[in-house]
């Protein structure tokens, strides 16, 4: 239940992601936000992966496992995922707004979690996760529609909020087979922030940074990088070491639920009366997944070799 918790927590840092920016000071993009967020937060996961691990060699713990092609590639992998979501997710709100935009990336991520798993386990994620996810994700698609006229949506649009759901999906499913390998939880989230941070910072030339030098930018920036990023990843890997990366990924639809919330209380958005019926359905499948996975499992090593 503690990692449903640790998982159910980040979800909620995640979600604050929104109202922080809409809080933030003008002038600035979400793809500027978005790369800064990286740089800080993942620089931060770095360093304090580094800090934890010598930490542990000089209480002489016991020797975590051998650094391979495989895990190296994994370790990669994650890191550009990490980073890839980021600019991907941008996109799709930008040409689609961040409704529908949103609704489709948190909608495909645990789904796309779910098939890799059966994939690579060849084990079924169970009927307990597919009613619990087709229960969430309605939740997410009400929140997203309720009350809005629909218009057509952009074609690439779509395309770069379901690769924004694939890009956490990949990033849940290498998480859970390097903690299957042995991996500290701090060891593989600080190498993918790490990798992320690098890679956003490519982001970093030509775009409008001004907004950096106010207080408020300064205060926004921390917190989406500390908070939001360093802190919840923390919390998302340390409940991934106990959870199957699919029943994490549904987890996360916390987050539009938490959005959500934040807009109606902060910002003194309105729910319409189909958003009200999304926030009771995705309530419903967050608890449905949680109670199913109130007493602990050890998931096991993944069957695939190589």
């Amino acid at each position: 239940m503690l990692s449903v918790l640790a998982v159910l927590a980040a979800a909620v840092l995640f979600g604050t992601t929104g109202t922080s920016q809409a809080l933030g000071p003008d002038g600035t993009t979400p793809l500027a936000v978005g790369a800064v967020r990286m740089v800080v937060g993942g620089l931060a996961l770095a360093l304090l992966s580094g800090v934890l691990a010598r930490r542990r060699r000089g209480a002489a713990s016991p020797p975590g496992p051998r650094p391979t092609l495989r895990s190296g590639l994994l370790m990669g992998l994650a890191g550009l995922c990490l980073f890839a979501y980021q600019p991907l997710f941008f996109l799709g709100t930008s040409l689609n707004g961040v409704a529908v935009g949103t609704v489709i990336a948190l909608g495909s991520s645990p789904v796309i979690a779910g098939l890799l798993e059966w994939a690579l386990t060849r084990r079924s994620p169970g009927a307990l996760w597919l009613g619990a996810t087709a229960l969430s994700t309605a939740g997410v698609a009400l929140l997203a529609f309720g009350g809005r006229s629909g218009t057509a949506a952009s074609a690439l649009g779509v395309v770069a909020s379901i690769g924004a759901g694939a890009a956490f999906a990949v990033f849940a499913v290498a998480q859970r087979r390097l903690l299957d390998g042995g991996w500290q939880p701090l060891t593989v989230i600080g190498t993918a922030g790490g990798v992320a941070a690098l890679l956003a910072l490519t982001l970093l030339p030509g775009q409008d940074l001004s907004w950096l030098a106010r207080p408020s930018g300064v205060a926004m920036t921390l917190w989406l990088g500390l908070g939001a990023t360093t802190l919840a990843y923390v919390l998302f890997t340390g409940g991934l070491s106990g959870l199957r990366a699919a029943t994490a990924a549904t987890l996360t639809l916390a987050e539009p639920l938490t959005a959500s919330v934040l807009g109606l209380v902060v910002l003194g958005e309105r729910l319409a009366p189909l958003g009200v019926a999304g926030v009771v359905v995705l309530g419903a499948g967050l608890v449905l997944i949680a109670w199913g996975s109130r007493r602990p499992r050890a998931p096991r090593p993944y069957a695939l070799e190589g």
